[in-house]
This record gives structure tokens, C-alpha cells and sequence, in this order.
């Protein structure tokens, strides 16, 4: 299957972005279905997920880029139905994550 590809644009910086990520990575499971595990390794600015799922391992990596993130999902076949749903809810939740909420004020 072809890797589920979203880019998060933002103008927050690789630095703060990472940092950002970094503290939302421990909150994920409470986003996951119960029963789920969440494995996570950081290598420089990029994040390796892996996601026990309904008997299915989902693999993500998490690229943390100066103006963009990009999230690269492979699912198997089995969760393929899921792929609208899960593009949805990752760049939903990676919009709010990345929010500049100084510009808001």
C-alpha cells in the first residue's frame, strides 16, 4: 500500500516545532482506540512511531523540516479503509499542535 503522506505546514521553526511534537508523542495513546500501544524513537529531527492496532503495526515516521512536518503513515491492507479517516484526524490534531497562538493575541 502507498504510504498516507501530510504535510504540516508551519512557521514555528524546526526547533520549536520538534520540541512541540516531542510533548504531544505521550499523549497519543489517550487519541487511540483502547488496548493500543505506542512505541516511539527519536533520530535527529525525525520520530519513528509504531502503533499495535487491532491485531494490525502501523508504522509512521515523523520528519520535523524549518517550515513543514511531514507525516508518512504506512497502513496495512486490513486498516486501509481507515486512511480518510486517520489523514483527518492527523492533520487536524498536527494543525492544533503546530498553531502559532502568538498571533492569536
Amino acid at each position: 500500500m502507498t504510504p498516507l503522506s501530510v504535510d504540516l505546514p508551519h512557521n514555528l521553526g524546526r526547533a520549536e516545532a520538534r520540541r512541540r511534537i516531542e510533548n504531544g508523542t505521550g499523549s497519543l495513546g489517550r487519541h487511540l482506540p483502547a488496548g493500543a500501544t505506542v512505541q516511539s524513537a527519536w533520530s535527529g529531527d525525525r520520530l519513528d512511531l509504531s502503533v499495535a492496532l487491532m491485531g494490525q503495526d502501523v508504522r509512521a515516521a515523523v520528519d520535523v523540516q524549518e517550515t513543514v512536518v511531514r507525516v508518512e503513515i504506512v497502513l496495512p491492507p486490513a486498516l486501509g479503509f481507515f486512511r480518510p479517516l486517520i489523514e483527518a484526524g492527523v492533520r487536524k490534531g498536527g494543525e492544533q499542535m503546530l498553531e502559532d497562538k502568538s498571533k492569536t493575541r
